[in-house]
């Protein structure tokens, strides 16, 4: 290793490394090698068709944060949450604190993580839903996949369409703070 001691590119190094333990990354909020760590935030509204094998190809905004693996499990209002795995795991290390003698928080963990299914996409960026978890959800051919922030949601298009129908009101007419902070 060189010694910059003393030289303009020792001072040069010694900001980089300042700026590096700011905790303060430059780049776009998008997933990729320059923000290795940081978790995508998963955004718009999409259109796949689920096969006839029960797989849905995922879009193409998703692919890269889900390329290595993720997580297919029960969401709540019948929909399947989509984590890639690195917010999986994350989220599973917030689901271990939870207490066990509370009867809920055993409901709400078996039917959560009991549903819990891993995947990897193939080469056609394929994921295969599993025959339970598109029951649970009601899927049929038409599918509508949400960036929701953390997570990708697949709904049944003709369940998400409702859903949205009597949310949107609600959201329209907001007079409060629904999220502390947000506003």
């Amino acid at each position: 290793m060189l010694a910059f001691r003393g030289t303009k590119l020792a001072k040069c190094r010694e900001i980089v490394d300042l700026v590096g333990e700011s905790g303060v990354k430059w780049g776009s909020p998008e997933s990729g090698p320059e923000n290795e760590g940081e978790a995508a935030v998963f955004l718009g509204t999409y259109a796949p068709k689920l096969d006839d094998k029960g797989r849905v190809i995922l879009p193409a905004k998703f692919r890269e944060e889900l390329s290595s693996g993720m997580v297919v499990t029960r969401g709540q209002e019948r929909c399947l949450y989509v984590f890639s795995q690195r917010e999986f795991e994350e989220l599973h290390g917030k689901i271990r604190q939870a207490s066990i003698t509370s009867k809920q928080n055993r409901d709400f963990l078996r039917l959560f993580l009991s549903g819990a299914n891993q995947e990897v996409p193939d080469n056609q960026n394929r994921v295969t839903i599993p025959a339970n978890l598109r029951e649970y959800a009601g899927l049929d051919r038409e599918l509508t996949v949400i960036g929701a922030g953390n997570r990708a949601e697949i709904w049944d298009t003709s369940a998400w369409n409702a859903y949205y129908e009597s949310a949107e009101s609600d959201f329209v007419n907001t007079t409060e703070e629904v999220i502390p902070g947000l506003f």
